[in-house]
């Protein structure tokens, strides 16, 4: 059980929602509840405790952006030296710092602007997956139609999941106890299973061509279940008489 301290780190401030310009706008509650969730909080509290003063918010968000960028780089640079693909696991740690800490760190020093860290965390996370996926289609170890596949599905939820935030509330973070977190290590993992076995089965398919197939799937049936239950509430809560 998390204590009130730990729960701070997700949680707006009301003040700062109530203060913030703009006429009507309202704070939706965050839904987080993957398998790492509370040990995250917890090391996202620490580390935000012990930030520097002079690294702002702002600044995480751009290192976080840099290194989504820079992994579909190291994707793309893995076509002519597979040593690459190790180089992406460590843009993944950094951009899970930038993309996690900018919002804890806000929080925990009072320093919070809701519209602005919403609009642009969640567009650079946008433009961030996209130069992820090209370089994962350019590395040659995807189908380039499966990784546009991919895009579009992560950002079908995307768009599923800030309509529900308008709509009812509330911003999930995570589906199906799998949220960022958990994605980024699967990926890391698989990047050391590519790293040893590009091709299985027997030496006749891509490794992520079948765990792209999978996570496709994963996605599809995501966007169907959140899509077709977000309805069925939105319908029972506005039907008509």
């Amino acid at each position: 059980m998390t204590s009130p301290r730990i729960d701070f780190c997700e949680q707006a401030n009301p003040k700062v929602l109530k203060e913030a310009p703009g006429s009507g706008f309202h704070g939706a509650a965050r839904v987080q509840r993957s398998f790492l969730t509370s040990m995250e909080k917890r090391a996202l509290l620490w580390l935000a405790e012990r930030t520097p003063h002079s690294i702002h918010s702002d600044h995480l968000t751009i290192l976080g952006f840099l290194a989504q960028g820079m992994a579909g780089a190291s994707y793309a640079l893995a076509r002519g030296d597979r040593a690459w693909l190790l180089a992406v696991i460590g843009f993944l740690a950094l951009n899970w710092l930038g993309d996690s800490l900018d919002g804890t760190l806000a929080r925990v020093r009072r320093k919070q602007r809701p519209r602005y860290g919403f609009y642009v965390d969640h567009m650079v996370d946008s433009v961030g997956s996209l130069a992820l996926m090209a370089g994962l289609a350019w590395s040659g170890y995807m189908h380039p139609y499966l990784a546009l596949a991919l895009l579009v599905a992560f950002l079908l939820l995307s768009i599923q999941s800030y309509l529900a935030t308008y709509t009812l509330g509330q911003f999930q973070l995570s589906f199906w106890n799998f949220g960022p977190t958990e994605l980024r290590i699967l990926l890391a993992i698989g990047n050391l299973a590519l790293f040893r076995w590009p091709f299985v089965l027997p030496a006749h398919y891509r490794l992520f061509d079948i765990g792209g197939i999978v996570g496709l799937a994963g996605m599809s049936l995501m966007l169907i279940y959140f899509t077709a239950r977000n309805t069925c509430r939105l319908y029972r809560e506005e039907r008509l008489s």
